[in-house]
This record gives structure tokens, C-alpha cells and sequence, in this order.
């Protein structure tokens, strides 16, 4: 064997263990395709039923439709391993007026899956409960009455009849009503005891009230300011951050509480 042979041997069998590095390397750093498993399941409820979902780390997304059915859709997420996805199972319940899902998680910690739902419930409904700890919750399109929460996420209801109560705490809440009555079609409107609540610490606060609505309002808030697009006869405090006042000719209570943020009355403007 030359010089020059033993050479480029001597070259190669240096070069080598470096391009074999660089690879793996680079097959450590490509990021991994998250695994995901669906889940789909369909029951029957009654119009004006009770329907509960608790989750503790994803989204839900819950619409109502003109059926008597409840349509669950998810989707289980890791960036993990696809085996983390056995650990967390959902569950439903249903039985005659009421239908119940939650998400398990177990024991132990270090559990990396999001569930994401997308619901469909009948339009006119009892939300019972409808809670998350990390993720948002969406409502649209539903009447009667209901009780949404989240610890680290927004609160939307859209297009809702009734009353409803929202709560964050990191997280704005938005909430839009076509009407205060129970559903959108002629009911008794809701004696003056009722309530309806946006509750948030770190997040603002907007509702959106037919022009003609009435109800007493008891709003406040720490670090932020208020203001109204319906007439509001309303006392405040010398800072301006609590007000007490009357919409209309008056109704269920509409309470409104931020540490920080603003709070914002509106008029509902639905589509026509």
C-alpha cells in the first residue's frame, strides 16, 4: 500500500465517526410527529336534558344542534410516546335526561396528553357542569342554563339564551345573549333572584345584551376600567371600579368580577 492510500485511510477512518455524530445528532433533534387517537361516541338526550364534560388538560368545544343526541368527538394528543395515550381514558355516561363525560388521567405525574372535544348538544340544554383546568371552553348556539369553568384559559359563549355562570382564573371571559329568557322562544323571563356570572382574576370581562335587556348589575374591578354601550342608571365608587346600577327595568343579577382587567357592556348585534 502508498503513502497516499494509507493517507486517505487514515483521512476516512477520522471523517467517519464524525458524519456518523452529525446524524444522529440530527435524527435527536428533528422533532417528533405528535401521536394522536380519536375517540367518537353518540348518545341519545331529551331536549332540555342535563349534559356535564371535565377534562383537566385540552380544549371543549361545545355546540348546539336540532337533535336529541349528543355527539362526542376528541382527540387524545402526546408529544410522547404513542403508549402514554392508554393512560388516559374517557368516559360516558348516559342515562335517561342526563348525559356525563370525563377524561382520566392517572395517579402519577409527568403525563404529557391534551384532549381537545368537540361536542354537539341539543340546542336547548342544562349544562350542568362544564369544567377544564388547562385549556378554553367554547359555547355557541345553546339555550337554558348552565355553569362553564377553566383555571388557565378564556370563557366564549356566542349566541346563548338563559343564564350561565363563567369562571377563570387566567383567562378572559366574553359571553353574547340573545335573550335572558330560557330559551329563544317565548318563555317567562327569569325572576330577579337569578344570576348571571363572569368571574375571571387575571382577564377581562365582556357581555353582550339584547339593546332591550334588563337586570341589576353589580360589577367590579381592581385593576381595570368599565364601560357600558346599553343605558346603565348605575352608581360607582369614587375610583369608578364598582358599580352597582340597574339595566332596563331591571332583572336577574348580572354579577361581573376582574382583579385585572376591564370590563366591558355591550349590545348584541346577532346576524341576520
Amino acid at each position: 500500500m502508498n503513502l497516499s492510500t494509507v493517507s486517505r485511510a487514515r483521512t476516512a477512518s477520522r471523517i467517519l465517526p464524525v458524519i456518523l455524530l452529525f446524524f444522529a445528532a440530527a435524527a435527536h433533534a428533528a422533532p417528533q410527529i405528535p401521536a394522536v387517537e380519536s375517540f367518537e361516541r353518540t348518545v341519545p338526550l331529551a331536549s332540555g336534558g342535563s349534559f356535564s364534560i371535565s377534562n383537566v388538560n385540552g380544549s371543549i368545544d361545545i355546540a348546539g344542534w336540532d337533535r336529541d343526541q349528543v355527539q362526542i368527538s376528541a382527540r387524545k394528543i402526546t408529544p410522547g410516546p404513542a403508549e402514554s395515550l392508554d393512560e388516559v381514558s374517557i368516559t360516558v355516561d348516559a342515562t335517561p335526561g342526563s348525559v356525563t363525560v370525563a377524561t382520566h388521567y392517572p395517579e402519577r405525574s409527568g403525563v404529557e396528553v391534551n384532549v381537545e372535544f368537540r361536542v354537539r348538544v341539543p340546542a336547548h340544554v342544562h349544562l350542568a357542569s362544564v369544567s377544564t383546568v388547562n385549556g378554553t371552553i367554547g359555547v355557541e348556539d345553546v339555550s337554558g342554563q348552565g355553569a362553564l369553568s377553566t383555571v388557565n384559559g378564556n370563557v366564549t359563549l356566542a349566541r346563548a339564551a338563559g343564564l350561565f355562570s363563567a369562571r377563570s382564573t387566567n383567562g378572559s371571559i366574553s359571553l353574547e345573549f340573545l335573550s335572558l329568557a330560557g330559551s329563544l322562544a317565548s318563555e317567562p323571563a327569569y325572576g330577579p333572584h337569578e344570576l348571571l356570572l363572569a368571574q375571571t382574576t387575571n382577564g377581562s370581562v365582556a357581555v353582550a345584551l339584547p339593546a332591550g335587556a334588563g337586570a341589576e348589575l353589580d360589577a367590579g374591578t381592581r385593576n381595570g376600567d368599565f364601560s357600558s354601550e346599553l343605558p346603565l342608571l348605575a352608581r360607582t365608587t369614587s375610583a369608578g371600579r364598582s358599580i352597582h346600577g340597574r339595566l332596563g327595568s331591571g332583572g336577574p343579577l348580572l354579577q361581573l368580577r376582574t382583579v385585572n382587567g376591564s370590563i366591558r357592556l355591550q349590545i348584541s348585534r346577532p346576524l341576520v
